[in-house]
């Protein structure tokens, strides 16, 4: 490992050929389209020219009813540092399946999360990332980057990206004043139609290449030159 402290930095994991491993989780509560946003991911990656490639394809474990049963799973590699791979999972978000979220957290080091933009969704949202807040020990932003996705954007009258922010603000969730506060995003998860899709997660590994090159404080005085869009990986 990078860091050899859990509870401190990325926690990077390097296997024996020296492949570097990160783990991504899409959380978000049920139905708020965690599934098909990487589902959408995984099919633009596939039709388009972009700096991964797709080594596993995402294998969904799922109900009847098409919600997620456990997680879903699919591997990205670098095409620029082909040592390095992304393991995109994610959660199961009925209530019932705490337990399980908590497992699939251990080793993550970064998180998209999927904010269902329906009004009448709004508590199943907070109690959703209040959990996640719980489950990290608090490392979110700090150690774990994070960005938020306001899903559902083609339903009529769904919250917007600004709404978000001052809910989360007054609910003294995050503090947007600090640069490292997650970008909130307006989405559509829909593949016909999608919106930012594969620009949030292009945003997370510029994100994780920061977090990477350098603890918080050095990033603080000396920020990396990196590209807007598309991390230098």
């Amino acid at each position: 490992m990078i860091n050899e402290d859990p509870k401190k930095g990325m926690n990077i994991r390097i296997n024996k050929k020296g492949d570097i491993l990160i783990k991504i989780i899409y959380w978000g509560c049920a139905g708020s389209g965690k599934t098909t946003a990487v589902d959408t991911l995984f099919k633009l990656v596939n039709d388009g020219d972009f700096n991964i490639k797709i080594i596993q394809s995402l294998k969904k474990i799922d109900m009847k009813s098409g919600s997620t049963l456990y997680f879903d799973r699919g591997v990205f590699q670098s095409k620029i540092q082909e040592k390095i791979f992304y393991n995109v999972y994610t959660v199961a978000g009925q209530v019932r399946f705490s337990p399980l979220r908590e497992r699939l957290f251990d080793g993550t080091n970064a998180i998209i999360f999927v904010f269902d933009g329906q009004r009448n969704r709004l508590s199943e949202n907070i109690d959703s990332l209040k959990e996640l807040k719980k489950i990290s020990g608090n490392r979110l932003i700090s150690d774990i980057p994070l960005l938020i996705m306001v899903n559902k954007q083609d339903l009529p009258n769904v919250m917007d990206k600004s709404e978000i922010k001052d809910f989360l603000e007054s609910e003294k969730l995050f503090d947007f004043n600090d640069k490292w506060s997650p970008i909130v995003y307006e989405t559509i998860a829909l593949h016909k139609n999608s919106q930012n899709i594969y620009t949030i997660f292009s945003e997370l590994l510029r994100r994780i290449a920061q977090y990477i090159q350098k603890d918080r404080k050095d990033l603080d005085k000396n920020p990396p030159n990196l590209p807007k869009d598309v991390p230098e990986l």
